[in-house]
């Protein structure tokens, strides 16, 4: 018998209240940097955005996240024999994050590993959980993204710092005889590594090099709208699917002109956009399960539903995850 996995459960999370744009520009007037709501919005969509406090971490938001996707699924902590979770902003150098949240589920026992291809990491660790379950290796995975984006923003660089967030989206997974993840495809160019990254380490008790996001946002735009383009109709290619069998188009939430674009090159109306980028601004890795937990809690997103998962960010890297709900 085929094996297939489905998702059974989703869940989110976000850190204390949010930060609108106002406030935002009230904090960062203060150091000298001048912004506004009206040049935030227009620009990027966003409206608010929520960063974490002092001493919360990414294994944080990512537990309370897994632990409202697991209660959505009726499933136990004990049942998880997989944790992928997806991070650019782990809680330390190691053990992984994914080590640090199976800890404080109590989960112990299966696999659990870090995936980090920043804002395309939650579709690569779907992907990546799907091949387990279908080789049978298996048969209930969390798979996470989060992050804490807000401790690597240079807070003097507005064409930056009013862009990203904190935050964290789950969901559990699960081995079933019916098809759920129809198909994904994964791909990276690594010479495009320059236009986002953030390019320090720690080395000898010292940060080495530039500890800060640095973003080209014209490469980034031009690349986003072509990838996530493209993506879509490999993956649709694989499964013999066309556009118009997508009922909600899930994309990275960077930018509301980069899903506007998106969604008018593959012809798709946008109404059928999950847009949650104004809410949460971009979480990188948690933007997806984030805003498919929203559309699964607020009823748009029904049993039977085909959706198409994407992410797009620096690496370059890009995936897509197409499934039926």
């Amino acid at each position: 018998m085929e094996i297939f996995s489905r998702i059974v459960g989703t869940g989110r999370a976000l850190p204390g209240k949010p930060v609108t744009n106002a406030e935002l520009a009230t904090r960062l007037a203060q150091s000298g940097v001048d912004t506004s709501d009206d040049w935030i919005r227009e620009r990027t969509g966003i409206s608010q955005r929520y960063i974490a406090a002092d001493g919360v971490h990414t294994s944080d938001l990512a537990f309370e996240a897994s632990g409202h996707a697991l209660q959505s699924a009726g499933v136990s902590a004990k049942d998880i024999d997989l944790i992928i979770l997806a991070t650019s902003t782990p809680d330390m150098i190691f053990p992984s994050t994914a080590c640090l949240l199976q800890k404080k589920l109590g989960a112990s026992g299966g696999a659990a590993f870090d995936v980090q291809a920043v804002c395309s990491g939650f579709a690569y660790a779907m992907a990546t959980a799907d091949l387990f379950i279908k080789a049978g290796k298996a048969k209930t995975a969390l798979v996470v993204g989060a992050e804490v984006f807000s401790g690597i923003l240079d807070w003097s660089d507005r064409a930056t710092c009013v862009l990203f967030g904190d935050g964290a989206g789950a969901v559990v997974l699960k081995a079933d005889s019916t098809p759920g993840i129809l198909g994904h495809r994964l791909h990276a160019r690594g010479e495009f590594e320059s236009i986002l990254r953030t390019p320090g380490t720690v080395s000898h008790g010292k940060a080495v090099g530039h500890p800060f996001l640095t973003m080209d946002g014209q490469s980034v735009f031009k690349l986003a709208v072509q990838v996530l383009d493209s993506v879509a109709r490999e993956v649709l290619a694989d499964v013999g699917h066309q556009v118009s069998d997508i009922d909600w188009l899930i994309p990275h939430q960077a930018n509301v002109r980069i899903l506007s674009a998106t969604a008018k090159r593959l012809g798709i109306d946008e109404a059928k956009v999950v847009v949650t980028v104004d809410q949460h601004a971009n979480t990188s890795a948690a933007s997806v399960p984030l805003a498919l937990d929203v559309a699964v809690r607020d009823g748009r997103i029904r049993s039977g539903q085909r959706l198409m998962l994407q992410g797009v960010g620096g690496g370059f890297t890009w995936g897509a995850v197409y499934l039926q709900f």
